[in-house]
């Protein structure tokens, strides 16, 4: 006879595994990979998984506000979305959070929908494993390299004892021609070798005018050399040395898309263009206290060196990343100073960066069409978005210059050009009617002395 109890008890235990089992699959709410991508679209500014930036660091974060202050995901999720709002409630956790944090407020995601924070406190739960895939590629390359050495080294050391070979072959030839000379000799050359020119002096008498003519020559040349010399003291393209912090351009103004004026603010409105402080690098390195590894690296360096100058710019300024704050002991940064105008030069940034911009623009892609320019500053410094050390890129010499002023017109789209010059614009339509009247930087006294020199 079958047992029905039997079979319906197996039945029930079968379900409960069954729901048991989903339970621990669908307990685990959220997908971390994602949570993953949300994270460092939201998060990565204030925290870190392992460490405190500005906000403390999250890596079990859901466990950690339960044991601390007895609340749960839903309250995280409130925090999140509103914690202003949390607080203002009266919540005590919320508030000694604040308090703890020197009363720095969170910014708040009502964007974020409780799908995405399940996804990111799965992240900080159970964070995926980092793909191997570089490190294998770079493991492939380093063998590649190990197995090379070898081969290079063979090859290295069969190319010199094949030069010593055929120097030693030379050596042993011309040996041997000199003997050949010796017996072929007869008695009447060696009566022609006692009446041959043996000084400098009787060969002199013999060609003075050709001697004059070289002597001449070479005093030109010399002369010429001098002039040249004299002409480059102080010219200095191509400089590019080595700065107490290494500092890319190419990953903040070309990777990273900074503009300019962010660091070098008195470009605009100022006659120089200063070394930023190291206040500015702080308001950003404050919470980016480590590259990322992901975006453009140099050849040649790591993460690692890059992590090291950040490290430089805290040293510089005090500041202690553990307890984020200063600790008042500072460190001047001595930086090598690239541009450097001599005295006598009077030369105005703001006066090129504001109003000479567009026309300064639209002059330089006109003359260099296959390396156009979208920033001002790009002119005279180069393409600085693409150095990683910066280099003096043009010769800054006077005849530099003034050539640049005699080739560059008056932006005469600018109301106050277009107002101010009106009378030399309607003067120079007629003397040059070809030309339209194009008003260069010159003609408005681009290149009187007292301009630039006083």
């Amino acid at each position: 006879m079958i047992s029905w109890r039997k079979h319906y008890r197996k039945t029930l235990i079968a379900i409960g595994l069954l729901l048991s089992t989903s339970a621990s699959i669908y307990g685990q709410d959220g997908d971390p990979k994602n949570g993953e991508k949300l994270f460092k679209a939201n998060c990565t500014a204030c925290h870190a998984l392992d460490k405190q930036v500005v906000g403390p660091p999250l890596k079990g974060v859901v466990e950690r506000v339960k044991t601390e202050g007895g609340v749960d995901k839903d309250w995280l999720h409130k925090w999140i979305k509103n914690n202003k709002e949390l607080r203002a409630s009266g919540d005590k956790y919320a508030n000694e959070i604040f308090e703890k944090f020197n009363k720095t407020e969170m910014q708040v995601f009502p964007n974020l929908t409780d799908k995405d924070i399940d996804d990111i406190l799965a992240y900080t739960t159970n964070p995926p494993a980092p793909e191997p895939a570089k490190t294998d590629a770079a493991k492939d390359a380093t063998a590649g390299t190990a197995n090379a050495a070898p081969q290079s080294s063979t090859t290295t050391n069969v190319v010199i004892i094949s030069l010593l070979a055929i120097a030693g072959l030379l050596v042993w030839i011309l040996v041997k021609l000199r003997q050949l000379v010796k017996l072929g000799q007869s008695e009447d050359l060696a009566g022609l070798n006692e009446t041959r020119v043996k000084s400098f002096s009787e060969i002199y008498e013999k060609y003075h005018y050709i001697g004059k003519g070289l002597i001449a020559i070479l005093a030109i040349l010399a002369a010429y050399g001098v002039w040249n010399w004299l002409m480059w003291i102080g010219v200095y393209k191509g400089y590019k040395p080595e700065q107490p912090i290494y500092f890319s351009h190419k990953i903040h103004a070309g990777e990273q898309k900074i503009d300019c004026q962010l660091c070098h603010s008195s470009a605009k409105y100022g006659k120089v263009s200063e070394i930023p402080s190291m206040n500015v690098c702080m308001n950003c390195h404050r919470t980016i206290s480590e590259y990322n590894a992901e975006h453009y690296m140099e050849p040649g360096k790591d993460k690692a060196f890059y992590d090291g100058e950040i490290q430089k710019i805290y040293a510089a300024t005090g500041w202690d990343p553990a307890k984020q704050q200063y600790t008042g002991k500072t460190q001047p940064v001595e930086w090598t100073r690239i541009h450097n105008m001599p005295d006598f030069v009077y030369f105005n940034h703001a006066q090129h960066v504001v109003a000479g911009e567009q026309a300064i623009i639209n002059s330089f892609n006109k003359k260099n069409p296959d390396n156009k320019i979208d920033v001002v500053c790009k002119a005279c410094h180069g393409k600085i978005d693409t150095m990683n050390v910066v280099q003096m890129a043009n010769d800054f010499t006077m005849g530099w210059c003034i050539e640049c002023h005699r080739t560059t017109e008056v932006d005469m789209n600018n109301g106050y050009n277009k107002e101010y010059f009106k009378n030399l614009h309607d003067k120079l339509k007629k003397q040059y009617p070809k030309d339209g009247g194009k008003i260069t930087v010159d003609a408005i006294g681009g290149i009187e002395c007292g301009k630039c020199h006083y």
